[in-house]
């Protein structure tokens, strides 16, 4: 047999493959997509993907390594999820080890640890000269017989100590070793099955004999031999699960049964299972009948249907509540009965707990969820269920494209617009929407976008352009009509000394009516915590992170001041560093605080915030939506997450605290984020047909265009304006933008760097090259960061573009001024 060579994945920010040789004892099975452990670098053990198996020997032969072993009995990676993470390797210009990274669990990529020990035979005089830290670690080792070196240094608080480790292994008073760790478990189901033959009377009398001495292995043996009999007594007698046994006596202990297997009495199974497997996630198996359609919704099925004839992706435009997902279902259905795969994809993972439910009424255990709430362990149980194919539809963020889809029918992106399916750090920066439609193609599937207020570049796609289908649903569910919308003049309440707090009294009034009737209100205000600032009244100086370029953010509950961006705390000054003086005030409104004023504003009203300090676990979604939605509360305020795809049925009225915080911002998509934002909020009210809802957005600025449409619900008047902006000033959907970042911890360093790289930058490509710029916030986590835009414009080659950018990375890498700079781009930006 010739010897054969695996082109192997590492989950390192590199861009090649790396090869190793095959060993003869697996060349017979080895082959893409199968996990394997290999040298690399310093590390003993590193856990790769095989990406292709050759038999024609790579040139660097006499340096090649082996194989270590293979994982798994089988793929653990399809063919086309390979196919997925090297599109979005070349497509977003990142190491396709970095998409190996963020597609896996890290569960799955078992690694070596360091093992730190004390050494056998120290000399005594290597332990003169240690200082106080080193006695530390020998005080630490000798308390135990090993210890990892990641346990090693959280246990000294120190960050760092592989130096101090080297030189103390190099002085002979420690060692060192590598180990191979695999963190996952898989759950473990424990039965307990009697070997007493059914009906053997003198058996029996002889076991019992046996444990007459122990109260516990007689219940034991008593209740095993009762909950293991089946109604038709041919039948052999049938295994307990160990729970069920334990609980039908007190008296029974593990201990107890361990005794009867001992004796010969009984025999414990262990299978191991899915975490999934008890149905915490998936529903029960008694399926609901499909949703009713509307006459409107009948339409606009067929017209997907007929779409997706022609075209494989479709545009359904539908407005707020006009029954989306009652469609959705329709489709799953057709898909699942066509024994494939679907797919749904949501912007935030608090919209999977409504969704699910629905879907599970009508689906049952075909149901799967997936998002990066999930612990690792549940994250590699769904993975393994997924490589199981069976028809089912997958709910999830957007990590949910990089599960192992073996027969995939149907995507659907739910609100294709929201920025949140935009991965923005680590890398791949890569946009969920347009690798799920990649990811369809991929599988020959279809996909749906759906949105009652499309991108920009969706609805160019499929008005202007014709590439992808297009179906309108313009009418509510149920004859339900869209909220009536004020806009309530901020600054004319604050003139007429007509404010309470963050709330026009027009809109404590408005809100008092609506409690009163029985109803319930939401209040949107996108930033969270308890202020946006403190500042000095005296001198006006503001806290800043010592890491980032931002003000802190108060949060009364820790009653810290936190940076949201490297999220470093700090505690409040009581004195002014500035002028010494006892003057920092708390200023400006955000989540935290709007609960506070909403508390005093209305009274005994129950309030509910959603926001990511109350939502860190994934149970805490659930529980606010089902307290909300249960009418166990009054009011729920909270940041985006309560503006997309919630159904709550009494949402009487919508508050916008501050709209201005959404429209004056630098960025080109500021317009169309606000107008999303506020339209997709304002969806929230008047969901059912018996009392219509109302909308108040509080601003500074109510002459703003943006606003106007929002009032009027007016999508197609903004998309053409905005078009039209986007024509003049060269945006897109009429160019395409790569954003390159450049990092240093040094301001002179990154300038330099930045302007020489955009020099080089524009001989080579022209007057697509824009900056460098300082971002608007100049430095993050004690990095300074520099801005260069490429826009490169309809009809040019995108790919030899990326080639001239990796080129001139390749030509600057070896380059002295290159040094701990760090260039990173960010394609088609949000």
């Amino acid at each position: 047999m010739h010897q054969l060579y695996a082109n192997v994945i590492v989950p390192r920010p590199l861009d090649s493959t790396f090869t190793y040789r095959v060993p003869p004892e697996m060349a017979s099975t080895l082959g893409p997509g199968y996990r394997v452990i290999v040298p690399f670098g310093s590390r003993r053990f590193v856990t790769g993907i095989v990406d292709s198996v050759t038999a024609t020997p790579p040139d660097n032969l006499d340096s090649l390594k082996d194989i270590d072993s293979v994982l798994d009995s089988g793929p653990m990676v399809t063919g086309l999820q390979l196919r997925l993470w090297h599109w979005l390797a070349a497509y977003y210009m990142c190491p396709i080890g970095d998409v190996m990274k963020a597609a896996m669990p890290g569960g799955m990529k078992v690694e070596s640890e360091t093992v730190v020990r004390l050494a056998e035979d120290p000399q005594p005089e290597a332990f003169d000269t240690l200082d106080e830290f080193g006695a530390a670690i020998v005080e630490a080792l000798s308390k135990k017989e090993k210890m990892s070196l990641v346990d090693l240094a959280k246990l000294l608080k120190a960050p760092s100590i592989e130096r101090r480790i080297t030189a103390m292994v190099e002085r002979g008073i420690v060692s060192v070793s590598e180990s191979l760790v695999n963190r996952y478990r898989r759950v473990k189901v424990y039965q307990v099955k009697p070997l007493l033959p059914r009906g053997d009377a003198e058996a029996l009398t002889a076991a019992f004999a046996a444990v007459k001495r122990s109260e516990g292995q007689q219940a034991a043996l008593l209740n095993l031999i009762a909950l293991s009999h089946h109604n038709q007594v041919t039948k052999p007698l049938k295994a307990v699960s160990r729970e069920t046994l334990l609980e039908s006596d007190p008296r029974i202990t593990w201990e107890h049964v361990k005794a009867l297997v001992k004796k010969g009495f009984a025999a414990i199974e262990v299978r191991e299972i899915s975490r999934f497997s008890a149905g915490d996630d998936t529903g029960d198996d008694c399926p609901a009948a499909l949703p009713a359609l509307s006459e409107a919704q009948s339409a606009a099925l067929d017209g997907i249907h007929k779409s997706f004839i022609n075209r494989n992706v479709t545009l359904l435009h539908g407005v707020t509540s006009s029954g989306k997902t009652e469609l959705y279902i329709h489709l799953i259905d057709y898909t699942l009965k066509q024994n494939k795969q679907v797919l749904m994809l949501v912007p935030e993972i608090a919209l999977t707990t409504q969704l699910t439910r629905r879907l599970q009424r009508v689906f049952g255990s075909k149901v799967r969820i997936y998002h990066s709430k999930f612990s690792d362990n549940e994250r590699i149980d769904r993975w393994r269920d997924m490589l199981a194919g069976e028809p089912c539809v997958v709910i999830g963020a957007r990590s949910a494209v990089f599960l192992p889809y073996t027969s995939l029918g149907l995507v659907i992106v739910d609100e294709e617009h929201d920025p949140s399916y935009k991965q923005a750090d680590p890398a791949p920066r890569y946009n969920g929407r347009d690798a799920a439609i990649v990811l369809a193609s991929l599988h020959g599937a279809k996909t749906l976008l759906g949105s009652a207020t499309p991108s920009i570049e969706t609805y160019y796609k499929a008005t202007e352009r014709e590439k992808y289908g297009l179906v309108n649903l313009k009418e509510r569910y149920g004859e339900a009509v869209l909220p009536t919308i004020e806009v309530v003049d901020m600054a004319k309440a604050h003139k007429q000394r007509r404010c309470d707090g963050s709330l026009a009294l027009d809109t404590v009034s408005e809100g008092r009516d609506v409690l009163a009737a029985g109803r319930q209100m939401i209040f949107f205000h996108n930033r969270r915590g308890y202020s946006p600032r403190a500042r000095c009244r005296m001198c006006q100086y503001t806290p800043k992170c010592e890491h980032c370029d931002v003000s802190l953010t108060y949060h009364r509950r820790t009653n810290t001041l936190e940076c949201h961006y490297c999220g470093a705390v700090y505690p409040v000054p009581k004195l002014c560093p500035a002028c010494k003086e006892p003057s920092i005030e708390i200023e400006g409104f955000g989540t935290e605080r709007i609960e506070d004023n909403l508390g005093s504003a209305f009274g005994k009203a129950r309030i509910l915030r959603m926001d990511l300090d109350t939502t860190r676990n994934k149970e805490a979604y659930a529980s606010i939506i089902d307290d909300f939605s249960a009418g166990k509360a009054d009011i729920l305020v909270g940041t985006q997450m309560v503006t997309k795809g919630l159904d709550f049925r009494n949402v009487g009225l919508v508050g916008i605290v501050n709209a201005d915080s959404l429209i004056h911002f630098p960025d080109f998509r500021a317009n169309e984020r606000a107008f999303n934002l506020m339209e997709q909020v304002a969806g929230r009210a008047g969901r059912s047909s018996e009392t219509p809802g109302k909308v108040l957005i509080q601003t500074y600025s109510p002459e703003s265009k943006v606003i106007d449409f929002v009032s009027r619900h007016d999508y197609d008047g903004f998309y053409r304006q905005e078009l039209a902006e986007r024509r003049e000033f060269a945006y897109p959907p009429f160019v395409r933008i790569i954003d390159i970042y450049i990092k240093h911890r040094d301001r002179g360093t990154v300038d330099s760097f930045a302007r020489t790289y955009a020099a080089r930058l524009t001989q080579l490509l022209g007057r697509r090259v824009h900056g460098p710029i300082e971002p608007p916030i100049e430095r993050i986590a004690s990095q300074y960061i520099r801005k260069i835009m490429l826009k490169i414009e309809e009809g040019a080659s995108v790919f030899k573009v990326k080639d001239v950018l990796r080129s001139l990375f390749l030509e600057f890498n070896d380059l002295p001024v290159k040094s701990g700079v760090t260039v990173y781009y960010d394609v088609d930006p949000m």
